[in-house]
């Protein structure tokens, strides 16, 4: 009843292939991007910006990079800390190698960077799959974070082997640095997700995205239907690429401030980004933001409810998080692969029928 279709017909192709065919979910995402654009804004504090929204902005954009390439080529990666690394790092360099580019420029810039990076550690995706390729990507996160870590020109030579994020401005207002307003951050880092967001469904849904689920239910019946592997593959390396080295200069530069990169992109990073696609969904771009969504807020809630509720020690509360964490992984791939996207459609799917039972 609250989510009925009945009498929304649609007269052309064009109204048929909307990204939101129902009024229900029009009406659902409008409101949602009203309060976050029109009234988060005027209410966000530093705790909030940092522990809570912007923490979920860069692992929502940087779980959709992943949910790109995993979710919908069906290319495994546990290289996502590396290729966040690359992006931190080159937007790093962008900053003071040219001071007076633009903030905006430097981020879509570390981007592309990492795109090209990307590719170059995809180009073994072409002859091995499965296991193997996350073997693969796994030393291209240990290579890359060793680079980072030993070659002084990344870090200008700094002493401590940090890098630290100069104050910057975007349309006058200062989105890094510890001068920032925590409106400004958070509002810099929503403007790319929505963006990159509304981008990323409609590549899904186009030729493009076509070709890679065909890759990743079946690449040999792909390939004699004239898909190229080679050029499917690649692009899933270079779009997911693009996504994390984003999310990693944000990381960097509007949420963190400084970073050393055995710590800030590590492997528990991969991890991280991966157990979010797992809970969210496979090749579910709202799964990106549900799991997002719930890897930020567990610990949040599991530290209110163990520590401020009943006084356990912050240690024991941080061990019960890791349990839990586990535990919800195993039956969510016993008991719904599909993850939290999945749950989502389902309760919809109630909803269409809701008060009647059928």
């Amino acid at each position: 009843m609250f989510y009925r279709e009945a009498g929304q017909f649609k007269t052309s192709y064009t109204a048929d292939e909307a990204i939101f065919p129902i009024l229900q979910d029009r009406f659902f995402v409008g409101a949602i991007l009203i309060i976050a654009f029109g009234v988060i804004p005027f209410f966000i504090d530093d705790y909030w910006a940092n522990a809570i929204l912007i923490h979920f902005l860069v692992y929502a954009l940087a779980a959709l990079g992943l949910n790109i390439l995993t979710g919908y080529c069906g290319q495994v990666s546990l290289g996502t800390g590396g290729f966040m690394a690359v992006g931190a790092y080159a937007s790093y360099k962008l900053v003071t190698v040219f001071p007076e580019m633009n903030f905006i420029v430097v981020i879509l810039m570390s981007g592309f960077i990492t795109a090209a990076v990307g590719v170059f550690f995809g180009l073994p995706s072409l002859r091995i799959k499965g296991f193997y390729l996350a073997v693969a990507t796994l030393a291209a996160q240990f290579f890359l974070v060793w680079l980072f870590n030993k070659v002084g020109w990344f870090f200008n030579y700094s002493p401590t082997g940090m890098i630290v994020s100069p104050p910057r401005e975007v349309f006058g207002f200062l989105v890094t640095g510890p001068e920032a307003q925590p409106a400004a951050r958070y509002l810099f880092c929503l403007s790319f997700v929505v963006v990159f967001a509304w981008a990323a469904k409609n590549l899904v849904r186009g030729r493009i995205g076509r070709n890679w689920m065909a890759i990743r239910d079946m690449d040999i019946a792909a390939e004699l239907i004239g898909i190229r592997p080679l050029e499917a593959k690649l692009t899933a390396f270079a779009v997911s690429s693009f996504y994390i080295g984003i999310a990693g200069a944000l990381y960097f530069s509007v949420w963190l401030g400084t970073a050393e990169p055995t710590e800030a992109f590590d492997i528990n990073q991969s991890f991280f980004v991966l157990f979010i696609v797992i809970i969210g969904g496979l090749g579910s771009i709202m799964g990106s933001f549900m799991g997002a969504a719930f890897m930020v807020l567990l610990p949040i809630t599991m530290k209110s409810i163990m520590v401020d509720g009943f006084g356990f020690a912050v240690g024991a509360a941080k061990h019960a998080e890791v349990m839990l964490l586990g535990t919800l992984i195993i039956l969510f791939l016993i008991l719904e692969p599909h993850g939290l996207a999945r749950l989502w459609q389902i309760l919809k799917e109630k909803l269409r029928r809701w008060p009647f039972p059928y």
